[in-house]
């Protein structure tokens, strides 16, 4: 009989990822920031821990880090379910909704008929902050007549001076393309795909411009489409294609052929960019599961965690460029704790009481010398155990989660998901471990290389231990950023109890 984690406390609560006080949530909407807070919308079922009742939720931030959740935002009806969009600031009135004293928020999301299947997009707007919504009375503003016609990602095209469109036609593989002037009339631009990973349907796309190799005056455009299956730890996942936009056409490089994952795991989905982020970053965050096993995860009262927010920029890599991602936890308290220059021989070794923790940020630095395998146990106890590990013979990066505590809720769950990882003769392992209650992130070579998972131990499996198999390692360096345990109030990441 496995063991049972579905519990009805906080002991499963995340520290520093946001979810929702109660209830089902999915797919990250309407990325903004507006006058101080960063907002959060999200698909969410007000009335229960299954996928349904589909509505926007929302919750707003000043640090990406301690989250307040607000009233649902926009409401299913008897015959309208509110499906994935976004949100732009309209502060030029293009579209004539907007206040005397402030501009509106609008956002674009697609209208679900419940009664006919067909998907189009639709328009509300906010001029109070996001607090308060009201439905455009013309919706749906886009409608093809499709089912599956869905996710809209709109964005200033400052260069044309217009509003830029990306929707996905999930069945055909496609990310259409759309301009307007005004919010509310939509033209066709063109059309992408299919391309890159065609096994499963594709939905939330993004099309953004950023920088490369660190430089904000060399840009390149990003197009990141999510896949509900076939991605490379199984079930869905989330590829990006690199090329060039024009105002009309996004063109890919030619090595589209080859699937570019923004992520290795399994955890990955429906990434989104923040409009109008103030730092001139482009921050994305995801929905912290897969659509295998979404429905089945132990947890309660809430269901569904997003990722930490990432800064995406490329990358020059052997000769071609590669989305490097960077994990945004500034602020993170908690005490720092650290071991250096030791060895580490073949075996298992557990580390000081320090850093046990069930929630913290560790960077590692490992020399692999002579061992096979080598890396970090964490969330360890009592036979449980989430191993980050380097395999040398394979020139991998690996999280097996097969032991790390509750598996049974899915027969695929269980299981090793690894990238490709090449380390140079001499070079040392270097990992950023973002370790929370129910999940391990894990960042590799400057960020080129990610594994998102979840993971559901014991509570009070919040060891830490150094292995090596097949020969000895040395470590470098070891530190630990331990994230404070949930509450009610403080810089604790999740929706505070309203």
């Amino acid at each position: 009989m496995r063991q049972e984690l579905f519990v009805s406390d906080e002991a499963v609560r995340p520290a520093f990822h946001f979810t929702p006080a109660r209830n089902w949530m999915n797919d990250p909407n309407g990325l903004v920031w507006y006058d101080g807070e960063y907002h959060l919308f999200f698909q969410y079922n007000p009335l229960g821990s299954g996928w349904g009742n589909m509505s926007w939720g929302h919750a707003v931030s000043r640090d990406l880090l301690d989250w307040e959740e607000l009233p649902v935002a926009l409401e299913h009806t008897p015959t309208e379910a509110v499906f994935s969009g976004s949100v732009v600031v309209d502060r030029a009135d293009t579209s004539g909704l907007g206040g005397d004293d402030s501009p509106a928020m609008v956002a674009v999301y697609t209208s679900h008929d419940l009664l006919t299947g067909h998907q189009g997009q639709s328009v509300a707007w906010s001029t109070d902050k996001g607090r308060t919504w009201t439905r455009h009375p013309k919706n749906p503003v886009l409608d093809i007549g499709s089912t599956d016609f869905r996710d809209p990602k709109v964005s200033w095209y400052a260069e044309g001076g217009y509003w830029v469109m990306a929707v996905a036609l999930a069945i055909e593989r496609v990310v259409r393309l759309y301009r307007s002037d005004d919010l509310l009339v939509w033209t066709h631009l063109s059309d992408f795909g299919p391309a890159g990973s065609v096994d499963g349907v594709w939905e939330c796309p993004d099309l953004f411009p950023v920088a490369v190799d660190g430089d904000p005056a060399r840009t390149r455009w990003l197009l990141v489409v999510s896949v509900q299956e076939g991605a490379p730890a199984g079930g869905s996942g989330t590829q990006y294609f690199v090329g060039d936009f024009d105002g009309t056409t996004f063109t890919a490089d030619p090595s589209t052929e080859d699937v570019s994952w923004v992520d290795h795991g399994a955890d990955y989905y429906a990434a989104v960019s923040f409009n109008d982020e103030p730092h001139g970053r482009r921050l994305l965050i995801a929905w912290m599961s897969n659509w295998d096993y979404a429905r089945q995860v132990p947890t309660h009262p809430h269901r569904g965690a997003m990722s930490t927010p990432r800064a995406y920029e490329l990358r020059t890599a052997g000769g071609r460029l590669v989305l490097a991602q960077t994990p945004v936890v500034e602020g993170l308290p908690g005490p720092v704790h650290q071991v250096t220059s030791q060895p580490v021989c073949d075996g298992v070794h557990p580390l000081p009481e320090d850093f046990r923790a069930t929630s913290t940020v560790l960077t590692l630095e490992l020399d692999p010398g002579t061992a096979s395998r080598c890396g970090l146990h964490v969330r360890a106890g009592d036979g449980e155990r989430t191993v980050v590990g380097y395999d040398a013979g394979e020139r991998t990066l690996y999280v097996d989660r097969t032991r790390s505590g509750d598996t049974g809720f899915h027969p695929g769950f269980g299981a090793v998901h690894s990238a490709p990882l090449d380390l140079a003769a001499g070079e040392p392992l270097v990992l950023e471990i973002h370790v929370d209650t129910t999940s391990v992130e894990v960042y590799a070579d400057g960020g080129r290389v990610v594994i998102t998972d979840q993971v559901f131990p014991s509570p009070g499996s919040d060891g830490i231990a150094l292995f090596a198999e097949g020969g000895n390692a040395h470590l470098r360096r070891l530190t630990s950023a331990r994230a404070p345990a949930p509450g009610p109030a403080g810089r604790t990441g999740r929706a505070r109890p309203r």
